[in-house]
C-alpha cells in the first residue's frame, strides 16, 4: 500500500485501486517490536509450546488503507476491486502468554506507518543503491 499510494501521489492520480472489499481484519506488528519480543522470549521463556507475538488488536484493511493514505498525503479516492479475493476474514492472535511475561508492543500502528514511509522515501532517493537501514 505504501508503494501504491506513493506512486499515485507522485503521478497526481485521482484514485488508487486496492484488491478485495477492505473488510478483512488484520493485526499489525512493527518489526522492532517483534525483535524486542524475541529477546524477551529468549530471556524468559523456555517452554516447548509455541507462543504468539502480536498486538492483540486488529483493524480492517480499509482502516489500514486510510491510515497509509493519510501518512503519505495521497488525497485521491480509494477504489476497491471486489472481483479480487479478500482472503481470510480475520487473523488475530491470542497474546495472553507473552503479555504474562511482561512484554507489550511499544510502537503504535500510526507511528509505525510513518516510520516505514520515511524509510521508504529514503530508499527511493538511493535510486537502486544500497538501501538505508530500516527505522529503529
Amino acid at each position: 500500500m505504501i508503494y501504491k499510494f506513493h506512486q499515485a501521489k507522485k503521478s497526481g492520480a485521482k484514485s488508487r485501486t486496492l484488491w478485495g472489499t477492505g473488510s478483512p481484519r488484520r493485526e499489525w506488528l512493527h518489526v522492532d517490536d517483534a525483535a524486542e519480543a524475541c529477546l524477551v522470549l529468549l530471556e524468559k521463556f523456555s517452554e516447548p509450546a509455541p507462543i504468539n507475538i502480536g498486538v492483540g488488536e486488529d483493524l480492517t484493511i480499509k482502516e489500514l488503507a486510510e491510515l497509509v493514505r493519510s501518512a503519505i498525503g495521497f488525497e485521491g479516492e480509494i477504489n476497491w476491486d471486489t472481483s479480487q479475493p479478500d482472503g481470510t476474514p480475520r487473523k488475530l492472535l491470542d497474546i495472553s502468554r507473552i503479555r504474562a511475561l511482561g512484554w507489550k508492543p511499544g510502537i503504535d500502528l500510526k507511528r509505525g506507518i510513518h516510520e516505514v514511509y520515511r524509510w521508504f522515501r529514503l530508499s527511493q532517493l538511493t535510486n537502486g543503491m544500497q538501501l538505508p537501514r530500516a527505522p529503529g
